[in-house]
């Protein structure tokens, strides 16, 4: 696995490669950006949106955190990282489309349905607790519907159902409320799977994901 020596030598490679083969793109973006998705992902290592979805510089805005989660809307003291990019993302670059992509073998979500954070120390997993804390409801009901926790279809249920968590938590944003009303946004909820590189894509309707 690379350090950061190696990451620095793919610099290298990038600057003589793609760099240059996309100058013209580069200097459109050095004007500024445009990009009508906003991606909401989980920093796991190997789900990489631009790679799943094959684009471009400029053309996705991207927010990564541990299970992809989006916090409902509060006011409270603190600091918003998720809440400040997509106010950024609606009301200034004015994304037409957000998509919450959840994923197989999510560890934020394998903690929050097993409980392995509970009663931890800030530090310590305290702040991963905290955070999964936000699928509370979620698990519970996974754990209700699963007789076995451990199976892969209990882990899979709990990472699909955390994709749904954070779009409900979008629409509890006024900013949000009032352009999907409008037309002007639209919220997409996908799933993509590690082990077999699929992605599916949740039909809210029938409140069920299937393959893109």
């Amino acid at each position: 696995m690379p350090l950061f020596k190696d990451l620095i030598q793919g610099y290298h490679r990038f600057r003589e490669g793609g760099w240059q083969e996309q100058r013209d793109r580069w200097s459109e973006l050095a004007e500024g950006q445009s990009p009508e998705v906003m991606v909401i992902a989980c920093s796991d290592s190997r789900v990489e949106p631009a790679q799943i979805f094959d684009t471009n510089p400029g053309e996705i805005f991207v927010v990564r955190n541990v299970a992809a989660l989006v916090p409902p809307f509060e006011t409270t003291p603190g600091r918003h990282g998720v809440s400040a990019a997509l106010e950024f993302a609606v009301q200034f670059l004015k994304v037409k489309e957000i998509v919450v992509v959840g994923h197989g073998l999510c560890g934020g979500c394998h903690a929050a349905l097993h409980q392995t954070m509970a009663g931890a120390e800030p530090g310590r997993g305290g702040f991963i607790a905290d955070w999964i804390g936000l699928l509370d409801d979620a698990s519970a009901a996974v754990r209700a519907d699963h007789n076995d926790i451990s199976t892969r279809d209990a882990g899979r249920a709990m990472e699909m159902a955390a994709v749904q968590v954070s779009l409900a938590n979008l629409r509890t944003f006024p900013c949000i409320q009032e352009k999907e009303g409008s037309g002007e946004i639209k919220l997409r909820g996908a799933f993509f799977a590690i082990s077999d590189g699929i992605l599916h894509v949740l039909d809210e309707d029938k409140g069920a994901f299937s393959p893109a």
